[in-house]
């Protein structure tokens, strides 16, 4: 063997060895499945109930991380700047569009720094009332907000939410003035829209439901583009005079920029296999959330499309938040 060729060989052993391991050897460990928000919440119960059942279908563990602080960014940046193997994954939501325009000092693009997986669910807000608001449906409430300039107010989970964007675009697109007032938390919010201390209030279905039920709370309207099968007659925000609006909260997972893309679509593969099951989709509607499971490429679409909305909005709002 000539000179040449044993460098060649050694050259290519070299390579080989440095490869990354096949996507059909992949998971060769557990998968870390962070989670920017605490557990108990609606992210966190979606999360460990995709976790579960994707752990099975890999055969390795999948392991949730509740990782908190700067409003996700902790959680978003240490996936980001983790090895792009797609043994760690994060499970994002509507915040990691926002915080593209919210935070001016970000340390990780939304767009170049992830590799996007699948959307994983989408679903709107419902807007509700106190029943001590003299309005039973939206056009009556522009209405008297106008006549009443900054008299009401609505409740969020915390500045830069999409509750609290939710209000921002009403604000926008009515020309109205609700009032902000930001909570640590959207179970205190709506404990203070039932006592009567705030009027409004943009909040997840699931938790709203109760209310409605109950009598406690009134529907006005729903914050999506289209209505929703569990309140039929309660018409979006859209339909009610407020044309364009359309403002959804949304899960997603997705992993490293640079990771593979056949391990990309091994784990989307996968993710959508536990979304079609039918235990998966009934739990998932009783939290007011439409299953999507798209390909990479859909979600890469949709997930510059919300950073571009996001990013108007708050724009337009005038927010900002601490790095």
């Amino acid at each position: 063997m000539n000179t040449l060729t044993r460098f060649a060989c050694v050259a290519a052993c070299a390579l080989a060895f440095a490869a990354p391991a096949p996507a059909q050897d992949f998971p060769t460990r557990p998968v870390h499945l962070v989670v920017p928000f605490p557990a108990g919440g609606a992210p966190d119960v979606v999360a460990r109930s995709i976790a579960q059942r994707l752990g099975e279908r890999l055969g390795q563990s999948v392991v949730v991380e509740n990782k908190l602080g700067a409003g996700g960014n902790i959680a978003y940046e240490s996936v980001a700047r983790a090895a792009a193997d797609g043994h760690t994954l994060v499970f994002a939501t509507t915040g990691i569009a926002t915080n593209m325009s919210l935070f001016k000092k970000l340390r990780y693009d939304t767009l170049k720094d992830f590799a996007p997986v699948t959307l994983v669910s989408s679903g709107p807000h419902l807007l509700v009332a106190n029943p001590g608001v003299p309005a039973k449906n939206v056009r009556e409430l522009v209405a008297y907000a106008k006549q009443h300039p900054k008299k009401l107010s609505y409740g969020s989970s915390g500045n830069g939410t999409v509750l609290h964007l939710a209000g921002e675009l009403f604000n926008m697109k009515t020309g109205v003035e609700l009032q902000h007032v930001p909570y640590r938390g959207a179970s205190l919010a709506q404990n203070d829209l039932v006592g009567g201390t705030i009027n409004l209030m943009f909040s997840d279905v699931a938790s709203a439901l109760q209310y409605v039920k109950a009598g406690t709370l009134r529907p006005l309207a729903v914050t999506g583009s289209k209505r929703m099968p569990s309140l039929p007659d309660v018409p979006t925000i859209a339909e009610s005079g407020v044309p364009g609006y359309d403002i959804e909260a949304w899960f997603g997972i997705l992993a490293p920029a640079g990771t593979p893309p056949a391990v990309v679509d091994r784990l989307n593969r996968e993710i959508r296999a536990v979304l079609a099951t039918p235990e998966f989709q009934q739990r998932m509607a009783a939290l007011g959330q439409n299953l999507v499971g798209n390909s990479p490429q859909e979600f890469g679409a949709f997930l510059a499309g919300e950073v571009a909305k996001m990013g108007e909005i708050v724009k337009a709002a005038g927010l900002s938040a601490a790095d």
